[in-house]
């Protein structure tokens, strides 16, 4: 447009060239193109997810969002050094630096605000904790954890109540599987075996009920069990791909897609998420086969369950921990049982729950270690057949397969379990619940061959990576642990002897 305007400019009147003047400057600074990027920017939705294919001008409808439709927006990265980029289109559609601080990461223009944020570490959410803003850009969403971006739009507020709210995610194809939580998250577009697909732009609405996203009806608000009222918030997703994007198209951009190996050149030219995604090789578990197990659980009646043959219990450790109980009938896992550190302040009452939730004498395997002695010691003293777990400790098994290799520690052992209990060749055709957490923590753990010893990372590399502890993981692996039952324990010579020196894994 510009090169056009100065073509023409010496053939124009005084009196035109000051009319077009004036309308240059009643213009928007920035408006959308038609197609995908202007349904993005028109969207009533209050979670837009924006994307699929490279180059459909994700970036610039963060920015022009944030410059033309908001007062106070925050742009993230999962690395802050990625931010120059939309610091430099910002420029460029401006057409000046005026009004930005570098070093406070926030451009200010009147009464307009605009801040830019990396949060590199699951932690760093934490800097962000009680600032509003009325515009949220995710900008490469599926390289942050979603408990992010989760944590960060419970503060997606405004004090003007004429300001519109939303968040904007902007993303490819995951290639990694800690990306894929996206494709959950906007299931009805996104996930093929989604039961209730929506077209492209059509509103969904959902809510969390006890940490599980739920779809709604509509708009409505819900009253909870407890009373609570909740209002649903609207989530759409509208694919864009380079050929929406004439600025691209003309560079040339369309041919750099297409050179691209696969499964890259599918995932972004053509916004394919059903492109192979590519594992950790060292990844403990392989995602297909946490998928595959999850596909296998179907929900079951009490009297379908059949004898509760094991429970794993994971006890949470203060703050954003959670206590989990997993209870196991054969290879089907039940839903698990979850409660939030808060409400399992001390062994006796976390032991009750666990009682609560046991049925045919079933074996509780628990976390002895830290918070877990004091419920662990509780269970024993009342004749339940507990069996403390101590992932430090030495383990004195082998693999099941002809390598034979041992294991580091008894925590190493029992991940391994549960990836050979998956095994889509000689496993135990496991099913596991469909859990977005568990999903993500039998995901999570990396390992290596140490000396032909198979070892777990520790723990706190887990939890950096994956943004939070993996207790939902914890807890299943210890349910697995396929433990000879005692019957009638407590008429017997107590559990903490009668269980001393037992192999949970010898028949």
């Amino acid at each position: 447009m510009r090169d056009e305007l100065l073509a023409v400019w010496d053939h124009l009147t005084e009196a035109e060239r000051r009319e077009l003047i004036a309308l240059a400057e009643q213009a928007p600074i920035w408006v959308p193109q038609p197609g995908p990027q202007l349904d993005a920017f028109a969207s009533e939705a209050d979670i837009t997810g924006y994307g699929g294919a490279a180059g459909g001008g994700k970036t610039d409808l963060a920015c022009g969002l944030a410059l033309t439709q908001h007062t106070r927006s925050i742009i993230y990265r999962r690395e802050g050094t990625q931010l120059l980029g939309i610091t430099d289109r910002i420029g460029e559609i401006l057409g000046t630096t005026d009004g930005y601080n570098s070093q406070k990461n926030v451009w200010r223009l009147g009464s307009q605000q605009i801040e830019f944020g990396g949060v590199p570490h699951a932690k760093d959410v934490k800097r962000f904790q009680g600032r509003p803003h009325d515009l949220k850009v995710f900008d490469e969403v599926t390289e942050f954890l979603e408990e992010q971006v989760r944590f960060l739009m419970g503060w997606m507020r405004s004090a003007n109540p004429k300001q519109r709210k939303r968040a904007l995610m902007t993303f490819n194809p995951p290639t990694t599987a800690e990306g894929r939580w996206i494709i959950r998250f906007f299931g009805p577009w996104l996930d093929p075996r989604h039961p209730n697909p929506a077209e492209y732009g059509e509103l969904r609405w959902f809510t969390t009920i006890g940490g599980k996203d739920v779809e709604c009806a509509g708009p409505d608000p819900i009253t909870l069990d407890d009373g609570t009222v909740v209002e649903p918030m609207s989530r759409t997703f509208i694919p864009a791909k380079v050929q929406d994007n004439q600025y691209y198209m003309d560079s040339g951009y369309l041919r750099v897609l297409q050179a691209l190996p696969e499964p890259l050149r599918s995932q972004m030219l053509h916004g394919d998420f059903s492109a192979g995604t590519q594992d950790d090789p060292w990844q403990v578990i392989p995602t297909a086969w946490v998928d595959a197990a999850i596909d296998r659980w179907k929900a079951r009646d009490d009297h379908e369950k059949g004898e509760m043959d094991s429970m794993g219990v994971d006890v949470a450790r203060g703050g954003t921990d959670e206590t989990v109980i997993y209870r196991r009938h054969g290879n089907w896992f039940d839903e698990a049982l979850v409660y939030p550190g808060s409400q399992t302040p001390d062994g006796p009452t976390t032991a009750a729950l666990v009682i609560a939730a046991r049925r045919d004498q079933a074996p509780v395997h628990i976390d002895k270690v830290g918070w877990g002695a004091s419920p662990f010691d509780f269970l024993v003293d009342n004749g339940i057949q507990a069996i403390g777990m101590n992932g430090a400790e030495q383990s004195h098994a082998v693999t099941n397969d002809e390598s034979a290799l041992s294991f580091a520690n008894v925590r190493s052992e029992l991940w391994w379990r549960m990836r050979e209990a998956l095994d889509p060749v000689n496993g135990d055709g496991i099913a596991l619940p469909d859990d977005n957490q568990l999903r993500a923590d039998m995901c999570a753990p990396r390992w290596e061959l140490r000396q032909r010893k198979i070892t777990l990372e520790h723990k706190d590399k887990t939890k950096e990576n994956l943004g939070r502890s993996p207790d939902r993981g914890d807890a299943a692996v210890m349910a697995l642990v396929d433990t000879f039952k005692i019957r009638n324990l407590d008429r017997l010579y107590g559990a903490e002897t009668s269980n001393a020196d037992y192999d949970p894994y010898e028949e």
